[in-house]
Parts: C-alpha cells; sequence; structure tokens
C-alpha cells in the first residue's frame, strides 16, 4: 500500500478547498422518497489532551425506504489535509417496526495506530460491542469513508484515476481490508430535465470475509455528485437540480476561510482549552526550576547586587551582569553601568 500512501501526499490543499461544498440528491427507486446529503468545510479538531488541529469536517445522510423498510444512515468523519483519518463515525440504523436494528462504528487514531469500535443493538436488547485496533504497519494509506468522499471528488475534478489504486479500509464490522477505485469512463445521464456528460468510478470496499460492496459514482465536471447506486440496491442517489450544469470547474467560487473574532472568555470550550495549556505550562515550568535549583540562587543574586548598586539603565545592568556566563564574548569590566558616567571634556 505504499504506493497508495504516496498518491495521497500528491494532494495539494488547493485540490482539496475546491471540493468543499454541500450537495443534494435524491432517491429514486424505493416507495417513498429520500435524500442524500454530503458536506465537507474547514473545522477545528481537539481529542483528549491534544493540541488543537485544522481539519476537514465530513458529513453525510441518507435517509429513505428499502422494501417497506425505513432506514437512516449518517456519517461524521474529521480528516487531515492529507487526507488522513483522525476520527470517524457511522451510524446506521432500520426501523422494523418494533424491532429497529442499529449499527455505530466509531474510528479514533492515536499514536500506535487506529482503535475501532463498532457496537449493534436489535430491538430493546442490550447493546453488543466489539473493539479492534490496528498497528501503523497495517494502515499505510488507510483511507476512512469521510476521507472517500473527498478522493472522489478529486479524482472527478481530474478526471483521471491511475490504473491500481488501492487504498486500506476498515467495513463497517470493523474488518481491516481495502478499497479500490477504477474509472468506468464517461456517460451521457439525465440530470434533472436536461442531460449532462459525467464522469464515472466504481468503488470496492472488500473485506478478508464477506461479499464485496461496491458502488457506481457519477460526477460532473465541478466535482459535485450527479448520480450513484450501490450494485445489487434497487434504490438510486440522483441529482434533480438541472441549474448546477452551467456551474464549471474552473469557475467556482473558492471557499474562503476569514478569521472569526473570538472571544475565549466567553467560549466555555475556548476558555476550558487555555486553563488547561496554562496549567501544562505551570507545571512544565516548575519541574525545570526543581531540576536546577541553581536559578534559585543566580536570581537571588542578581536581584541583590541590582539593588545594592541601583543602576541608572537596569537593561544594560543586567546584560553586564551575565556578560561572564557567556561562551563566546569574553567578559568586560564587571557593573560598567553602575559606575559614573565620564566627566565632559573641555
Amino acid at each position: 500500500m505504499e504506493a497508495a500512501a504516496k498518491f495521497l501526499k500528491r494532494i495539494g490543499p488547493e485540490e482539496l478547498e475546491r471540493c468543499l461544498f454541500a450537495e443534494t440528491l435524491a432517491l429514486v427507486g424505493g416507495p417513498a422518497g429520500g435524500h442524500l446529503w454530503v458536506g465537507a468545510r474547514p473545522a477545528p479538531y481537539k481529542r483528549g489532551g491534544q493540541r488543537v488541529r485544522s481539519c476537514l469536517l465530513v458529513r453525510a445522510e441518507c435517509r429513505g425506504v428499502l422494501g417497506a423498510v425505513p432506514f437512516r444512515s449518517t456519517l461524521r468523519g474529521y480528516v487531515s489535509m492529507r487526507l488522513e483519518t483522525l476520527e470517524q463515525e457511522q451510524h446506521e440504523s432500520l426501523e422494523f417496526g418494533a424491532h429497529p436494528v442499529e449499527r455505530r462504528t466509531h474510528m479514533v487514531q492515536h499514536p500506535r495506530g487506529m482503535t475501532v469500535t463498532v457496537s449493534t443493538r436489535e430491538g430493546k436488547a442490550e447493546p453488543q460491542s466489539r473493539d479492534f485496533s490496528y498497528g501503523w504497519a497495517s494502515l499505510g494509506g488507510l483511507l476512512g469513508e469521510a476521507a472517500s468522499l473527498l478522493l472522489l471528488r478529486v479524482l472527478a475534478r481530474r478526471r483521471a484515476v491511475p490504473p491500481g489504486l488501492v487504498f486500506p479500509a476498515i467495513d463497517g464490522e470493523g474488518h481491516l481490508g481495502t478499497a479500490t477505485y477504477r474509472a468506468l469512463g464517461v456517460q451521457r445521464q439525465p440530470v434533472g430535465s436536461a442531460e449532462a456528460e459525467v464522469w464515472v468510478m466504481e468503488r470496492a470496499v472488500r473485506a478478508k470475509e464477506g461479499v464485496p460492496v461496491v458502488w457506481h459514482s457519477s460526477f460532473l465536471p465541478s466535482g459535485r455528485l450527479a448520480r450513484q447506486l450501490q450494485v445489487g440496491c434497487p434504490v438510486l442517489a440522483v441529482l434533480q437540480d438541472a441549474s448546477v450544469l452551467s456551474e464549471r470547474a474552473e469557475d467556482r467560487p473558492q471557499p474562503a476561510f476569514p478569521k472569526q473574532p473570538l472571544d475565549w472568555e466567553e467560549d466555555a470550550q475556548l476558555r476550558s482549552w487555555f486553563l488547561d495549556r496554562k496549567e501544562e505550562l505551570r507545571a512544565s515550568h516548575r519541574t525545570y526550576t526543581r531540576q536546577h535549583p541553581e536559578l534559585a540562587a543566580l536570581l537571588a543574586h542578581f536581584l541583590q547586587a541590582l539593588l545594592l548598586r541601583q543602576p541608572p539603565d537596569p537593561v544594560l545592568f543586567a546584560a553586564e551582569f551575565f556578560a561572564p556566563f557567556a561562551r563566546r564574548q569574553p567578559p568586560g569590566p564587571p557593573f560598567a553601568s553602575s559606575r559614573s558616567p565620564p566627566a565632559p571634556q573641555d
């Protein structure tokens, strides 16, 4: 998977910024209406005691009816500018009358790799949970579902898929497998009341066990999704707003990221981060001073000399006081700044 990791590193931030937009498609083929919504935007990310990172927040929701059974699927993922999955959660539910079924898949990155927790629940029974852990040795170039949505937009705008493009992937059951991308070429498909030329790609997720899950997705040159189907599923997502056809890829207005004024004292989360960081610095300073007890004696000696001499320029006095400690500068006359200035020449 080394080639896949190198491919992700070659995707620049400018390409990703052009893929930050929201779109809505209608679900057809079922007994009732539904929708597929996908959106991506910049967002801060922080977990535990880590520092705040700038990343991309990708969200998606698919809601409809499949075989008279209402279903809902949501996705929320934090992705780095290199398409690394920092954290991701998927939630799928089927409403079988009084016996609903739901599954949650949570992924989170840690220094040693990725932890995946899969929780399932049927009816009113207690949730059943399973945990998986994968090390970085097996995750080089890992592509989560949220990152995949961005990658598809990048490939659609390029209108090119390198041959043999394969990434490690984790399926909804928490099993490690592969995600394969393949170009299916250019087709003409209806978009609302019009017809447009679209670029079609195939994405297949294969785990070590089970049947592969395959999607065919059609994209406009702007990177917008025009049509999507899961092979074997009767429900189809289609774009019905023909007005987006006039939008060209190179003319799409770029997202602006202006700096927003932040009142950290009024924002509970920012204030919490500030206080945490403040306490971290205090603890670090206390540790350093404990490790170097000579600092207290050195500063006390300097302050005593300063108060006894009371020089007119304390800054110059400090520079001369500490000059003998410099290795590359020969010491000058001690306490020169505390001497009386030379008398003016006539």
